[in-house]
């Protein structure tokens, strides 16, 4: 959770250059816009201002890191464990202890990424090729070189190699998404606009890293290096804290805990034994079995290792672990901020409605694979019917310079998205450009300008030499205003009537849709080149197609899932509010009246922020500084915060969410580097069904808990009321480390295999306050261990006195003890619910792990007591199969306090 002072101190200000007119931005950057800078100009900046590069911060050693593994409260209790078995000098087990710590230690320092990583990777985003203007001659160069005040020509395919505010532009686009979040390419312009537009909405500025998708243009650098809005975002990932996850909390907390109650158990143990008569040897001694009983050295790996298998059922359902913790942290999200584009939304726009001779037409399918139909009141239509419907599609199919190609199976977009929505709308009537263009072929092309907010084809009509005609297409406002007629339902001219247009428009907008207008003209007389004069006026208003990036079917079922779990989904988007008001009801988020924007947001003091983000659901054009902060807020209120993002503006808020998730497919490397999980399908649906693999693995980390922890009670008040009662340890150290290291590790570690429970989506997350030993799990934990006190000790007791063997009345106590473990896990695990669902033929996962994991044991326990030179090593001695079987008998009586506990619990429920 995030201080108040730290929340209120990561909020950034940029210098406003869109706001200046060109002739300011000039001379305030010290340039020409005919000749450039001089190459002295050049030199002095780049001695007093550095190169265009990103510095990366000088990471830690490799060994520095490593060592770093081991600075965690669960590897101190390994080491001292570790410590004390090699005074007792064991030597054997000392080196299995610190080979547990070390392949710990492995398997971290490989999992863990690092934030220089990130940093690299933002460095190299910003590297690229440019072309300037220098000494009045245009040459290329690496971006490297570029300097503030540099003329930068821009054309498309170019990636924008600094932050420039633009000159001159002439039908320039600029696809911002890995910066903004805004999905569609943007429409540049040259002249100032008001100081308070949010980043996405400065349509005069180009910022480093951006690509040029079309057109052509000119700008003077503004800005270089860290000063670029990537270099701010590279700043705010320094100043990100990694913030630790629930799970190293919970575990920081028991393992103080253990720590405290072994200390102090040893410390009576030590005092007990003294007064016993004991020497100071002999009692420390005692002190130090106690300790290495009561000590779970095992924890450790079987954390690690249920981790682990956490990760790779999570790979199975597209989503990649890069951090081990994560696993847990997802169990325990309240709070999944997710970006749109993309991730709730299919990133392929789709028309929905067709509005055409004063009727609409509903259109079904999403994206770009051309599935569905376009339907007249909810009934399939032949196209010839309806003429006008026809005229409007044709003319958004050849007012078009898009294209579609099937890339490793699947159909993509060469061109604006927008248009590629057109091909795909028309080909549902069985309308291609192909066999459109073959008798309107295309002789000149009007591209989109910003200024006039339409693109205009002309065509030549092969059945009539004598005429041309004209498509145009663009906003709503622009096409009426050069129309005077329209065609009606049966394709006849009547005049224009654009009151209705205006309340369809409306209509679509109030929608979320993007609403394209489009009209025809006709030439009477051939020219080679269409000009805007051409189109000025008498068009023939054709129809309105709406559209919009349309919602995965699977992220709605998800977003209810994750609602019905308890877990808040909200939408944080670069696009517009409308649309993203539009997306969030087909998804069912509870968005309220209105989305907040960042525009908004700006303007809300950190305690305003913090109150409303639990009010709010959709946040729209925001900045990255602004989705750092609506993390921030979050944390602030003690939520555990999921964040997803895809570009290089996301980065700071990936890195600081308690769980950060990047897009796999159009992710950029910044945002993977700075992310926990990586989705290979970059879909909302991977997100929820992580959860659910992440509360399972809670799940089963508390059923290790709550397994490990009574053997080691059980050892540990073994120890303490035997060394009280008699002379004689009931267990010895040595036989101790075999029953934690051994044969505890073998039962424990099949707990990491169980499988889900049907409920696990239905119940709220888990309380991040909440302790791994809650008083529930204390309870199960005291039973248990007290029962094991009571079977070990008895069983060493009888036998002693029946036999006055002491090396057999040990090792029937370690088998007691083994054997009561093996029953317990039965108890805990679902293997008895899954043999019983079994045999009545019920639909449930068989957890059958654990009966290997009860073979292996069994098979370890025959080892330990049956083969001749291994009894030295753990002062055992053969036992007879009545024997085995009365440690059996003895440690089954388990079941009882187990089960009991069981139904206490479902009562209590």
């Amino acid at each position: 959770m995030l201080s108040g002072s730290e929340f209120q101190g990561k909020i950034m200000v940029s210098y406003q250059w869109h706001q200046l007119p060109v002739s300011e931005v000039t001379q305030q950057v010290g340039s020409d816009l005919s000749q450039g800078l001089t190459s002295a100009t050049v030199e002095q900046r780049q001695q007093a201002e550095g190169l265009n590069e990103l510095p990366t911060q000088k990471g830690k050693s490799a060994l520095l890191r490593f060592l770093q593994e081991f600075n965690q409260p669960l590897i101190y209790i390994l080491l001292i464990a570790g410590l004390m078995t090699f005074l007792l000098k064991d030597w054997v087990d000392a080196g299995v202890i610190l080979g547990v710590t070390l392949i710990n230690a492995v398997i971290g320092f490989i999992q863990e990424s690092k934030a220089e990583k990130a940093i690299s990777a933002l460095a190299q985003s910003l590297s690229t090729e440019a072309t300037v203007i220098r000494d009045g001659q245009k040459i290329r160069l690496n971006s490297r070189e570029l300097v503030r005040g540099d003329l930068v020509l821009l054309q498309s395919g170019d990636r924008v190699p600094a932050d420039l505010r633009l000159v001159q532009v002439r039908d320039l686009q600029v696809s911002e998404a890995a910066l903004t979040g805004e999905s569609l390419p943007v429409a540049k312009t040259e002249a100032a606009l008001p100081g308070d537009n949010v980043l996405a909405d400065r349509l005069n500025m180009a910022y480093g890293g951006s690509l040029v998708t079309f057109g052509r243009g000119r700008g003077l650098v503004v800005a270089i290096a860290e000063q670029t809005e990537t270099g701010r975002i590279s700043q705010l990932l320094k100043t990100t804290v990694d913030l630790e996850t629930p799970l190293t909390r919970k575990i920081q907390q028991l393992s103080k805990k253990l720590l405290y109650i072994i200390l102090g158990f040893a410390t009576l143990t030590f005092v007990l034994s003294l007064g016993q008569g004991q020497t100071w040897p002999e009692a420390f001694k005692a002190s130090v079995a106690l300790g290495v009983s009561a000590i779970p050295e095992g924890l450790p790996a079987v954390v690690t290792v249920t981790l682990a298998i956490g990760v790779e059922k999570m790979a199975q359902r597209h989503a990649i672990i890069r951090k081990l913790p994560a696993v847990e942290t997802l169990g325990s999200t309240t709070v999944i901020c997710s970006d749109k584009t993309g991730t709730l939304t299919e990133n392929q726009m789709t028309v929905q409605v067709v509005y055409a001779g004063e009727q609409l037409y509903e259109v079904t399918g999403v994206g770009y694979e051309g599935e569905g139909k376009i339907l007249s009141q909810h009934r399939p239509l032949e196209i010839e019917a309806h003429p006008t419907l026809r005229a409007c599609l044709t003319c958004g199919l050849l007012c078009n310079d898009a294209s579609l190609q099937k890339e490793a199976g699947q159909w993509e977009v060469t061109g604006d998205p927008t248009e590629g929505a057109l091909i795909v709308a028309a080909g549902k009537v069985g309308l291609t450009s192909s066999r459109l263009e073959t008798d309107y072929p295309r002789l000149d092309t009007l591209p989109f300008e910003s200024q006039y907010q339409y693109m205009a084809t002309l065509h030549a009509e092969l059945d009539n030499a004598d005429r041309q005609r004209v498509y145009v297409k663009g906003s709503m406002e622009a096409i009426l205003l050069r129309c005077d007629r329209q065609l009606n339902a049966q394709g006849q001219l009547v005049p224009l009537n654009p009151q209705p247009i205006e309340q369809v428009t409306q209509q679509m907008a109030a929608q979320g849709l993007r609403v394209l207008g489009f009209a025809q003209g006709e030439l009477t007389k051939t020219v080679e080149k269409i000009d805007h004069a051409h189109i000025a006026k008498n068009l023939i208003f054709l129809g309105l197609q709406g559209m919009i990036d349309p919602p995965r079917q699977e992220a709605i079922a998800a977003v209810q899932a994750c609602q019905r779990a308890g877990i808040q989904v909200k939408m944080i988007t670069g696009d517009h509010a409308l649309t993203a008001m539009a997306i969030a009801e087909q998804l069912g988020l509870n968005a309220g009246t209105s989305a907040l924007t960042g525009e908004e947001l700006s303007c809300l003091s950190p305690q305003a922020l913090a109150a409303i983000v639990t009010e709010k659901s959709v946040f729209a054009r925001v900045t990255p500084e602004q989705k750092l902060r609506l993390v921030e807020a979050l944390q602030y209120n003690g939520e555990i915060v999921a964040m997803t993002g895809d570009g290089v503006n996301d980065a700071p808020a990936l890195k600081q969410a308690d769980i950060g998730v990047a897009m796999g497919i159009t992710g950029t490397e910044v945002a993977k580097e700075a992310a926990d999980m990586i989705l290979t399908d970059d879909n909302f649906a991977a997100i929820a069904a992580a959860v659910e693999e992440g509360r399972t693995v809670y799940d089963n980390l508390l059923k290790t808990i709550s397994f490990i922890l009574p053997v080691n009670g059980g050892e540990g008040l073994t120890i303490l009321v035997g060394i009280a009662i008699t002379v004689n340890l009931p267990i010895l150290p040595v036989q101790i480390l075999w029953v934690n290291m051994v044969s505890s590790v073998a039962l424990s570690a099949t707990l990491a295999f169980e499988p889900k429970s049907p409920r696990t989506m239905e119940r709220p997350p888990n309380p991040p306050q909440q302790p791994l030993l809650s008083p529930k799990l204390l309870w199960r934990i005291g039973i248990i261990s007290l029962f094991n006190v009571l079977v070990v000790l008895g069983m060493f007791e009888f036998i002693l006195r029946e036999t006055n063997n002491l090396v057999l009345a040990r090792t029937m106590a370690v088998h007691t003890l083994v054997a009561a473990e093996t029953f317990y896990l039965l108890t805990i695990s679902q293997c008895l619910p899954s043999l019983s669902a079994w045999k009545s033929g019920a639909s449930q996962p068989v957890a059958y792990v654990p009966f290997i994991g009860i073979g292996c044991v069994l098979l370890l326990q025959i080892l330990f007591s049956q083969i001749p030179w291994i009894n030295p090593l753990f002062a055992t001695q053969p036992v007879s199969g009545i024997q085995a079987l009365l440690c059996m008998g003895v440690g089954s009586f388990v079941v009882v306090p187990s089960l009991t506990f069981n139904r206490w619990l479902s009562a209590l429920r």
